[in-house]
């Protein structure tokens, strides 16, 4: 058997959001090596830049928000031209900054939102006339979809939108045999804590506090998340959708 029979994704086209960095990077990463090919988006070009030289074949990057739809329209006439069409899309970027319900503003609620919820929705919107019949979409949703976690509140609500969008996308693509799935990770070793506001020493505390309510007792690695999108991307998912697959160390199951 060559190497190409055994790739998961061998001629798939994928399409990955936030793929600049930290989760979206490492399944970007993962697709290709499965025989994908990939195009990745982000808002810093710097970031897409360095993620298209650690992928090193078979990706094209585009810069861009996904809560503006001008932008959105940009990445998917991008695929268009190259590709043609899609086969798998990971809806992986997202946005979220600690603030609690007394001291939350209306712009930090809005960011949240904007990027979570609006960018999400209009992302799979505007890929839906490139998808072909029978392909998957995965969303990424977070273990605080069904946890109280102090300060993640608006957080956690946009995720909980998430859920419940992979339920609502799947029963209206069943049709199509498109596959919806969402994916909740616990914490796991990117940058994000590092973006959401807190001084480094909080930033330390908060991870422990986290790793201490994972009945693995660590936090989880980008590639293990990339892993599961593999699955959900793949044929051998084919009986899964309107799905959440927590990846999260047994932190809301135990």
């Amino acid at each position: 058997m060559s190497d190409i029979d055994k790739q998961k994704l061998a001629g798939k086209i994928a399409v990955v959001t936030g793929g600049n960095s930290g989760i979206g990077l490492a399944t970007a990463k993962r697709l290709v090596e499965e025989g994908a090919h990939v195009v990745i988006t982000g808002r810093r070009e710097k970031e897409l830049k360095e993620a298209v030289a650690l992928i090193g074949r078979n990706v094209t990057a585009v810069a861009g928000d996904v809560s503006r739809l001008e932008d959105l329209d940009r990445l998917f006439g991008v695929v268009k031209d190259k590709h043609g069409h899609i086969d798998v899309l990971f809806v992986n970027a997202g946005a979220g900054t600690i603030a609690s319900l007394a001291s939350a503003t209306e712009a930090h609620f809005d960011q949240t939102f904007d990027v979570n919820v609006k960018g999400l929705f209009f992302t799979v919107q505007k890929a839906l006339p490139l998808f072909k019949d029978g392909g998957s979409i995965i969303l990424n949703s977070s273990v605080a979809n069904v946890m109280g976690l102090p300060g993640f509140t608006a957080y956690a609500a946009s995720k909980a939108a998430v859920r419940s969008f992979a339920r609502g996308f799947a029963a209206e693509l069943k049709d199509r045999r498109i596959r919806v799935n969402a994916m909740s990770p616990g914490p796991i070793e990117t940058a994000a804590l590092d973006k959401v506001g807190l001084p480094p020493e909080q930033v330390e505390q908060a991870i422990a506090g986290f790793t201490s309510q994972v009945a693995l007792g660590r936090r989880g690695k980008p590639e293990e998340i990339a892993s599961t999108i593999v699955f959900l991307a793949s044929d051998e998912s084919s009986y899964i959708t309107g799905a959440d697959i927590p990846v999260d160390g047994g932190m809301a199951q135990v």
